[in-house]
């Protein structure tokens, strides 16, 4: 396996890494790329220089996707990345009750990071690796190459979300020296320097 810089060919790839890696395992939703659109898309048209993958002979089998200024990536995916989003997904797309529903209202509501996280945190990463990867180190190679491209870029702290129950990620976050800042029953926000020591 090797880690290396995303390609604009890996796009499809990494929609569907995001979907596997999903809710369920992504069976649960309809549409097979409504995931990839809120988590993956953005990031490589916006930031490509922060996407990294680690990629074996079967293919690319995980990423880790970085924005260096949060609150500059959420105005220009209000600008440039939601509204062609909201014509494609409009309310009601999906039947309320539905997994994709839940996502298609973070296209039309998108989260927005707490400031008091970002005055100290101003970037923020996803990470998704698909089974074969995991407990091999190279999540922890990929978090190390964002940590220093991140670091290269200005950002001097990043911050990411990961569910309450993930208690597998959560372990490997703060193995990398990422402490908690909030928590709620849903999720906890960690965070870290970009500074490698």
């Amino acid at each position: 396996m090797e880690v290396r810089p995303y390609r604009s060919g890996d796009d499809d790839t990494l929609y569907e890494i995001c979907l596997k890696t999903g809710p369920g395992g992504g069976a649960a939703f309809t549409d097979p790329r409504i995931l990839g659109e809120i988590y993956v898309g953005p990031y490589l048209a916006f930031e490509p220089d922060l996407a990294f993958v680690v990629e074996d002979d079967d293919g690319v089998a995980g990423y880790v996707l970085g924005a260096r200024d949060t609150r500059g990536f959420e105005k220009l995916c209000e600008a440039r990345w939601w509204p062609r989003l909201r014509e494609r997904y409009p309310v009601g797309s999906f039947p309320d009750d539905t997994i994709d529903a839940r996502f298609a209202r973070l296209i039309h509501r998108p989260p927005v990071a707490r400031d008091d996280v970002v005055a100290e945190y101003p970037a923020h990463l996803h990470i998704d690796l698909l089974p074969r990867t995991q407990g091999r180190g190279f999540g922890r190679i990929l978090m190390r190459r964002l940590l220093a491209a991140l670091h290269d870029v200005g950002a001097t702290g990043v911050h990411l979300g990961v569910g309450a129950t993930n208690t597998n990620a959560i372990g490997f976050y703060r193995h990398l020296g990422f402490t908690v800042l909030h928590e709620n029953p849903s999720g906890l926000t960690m965070a870290r320097p970009t500074f490698l020591p």
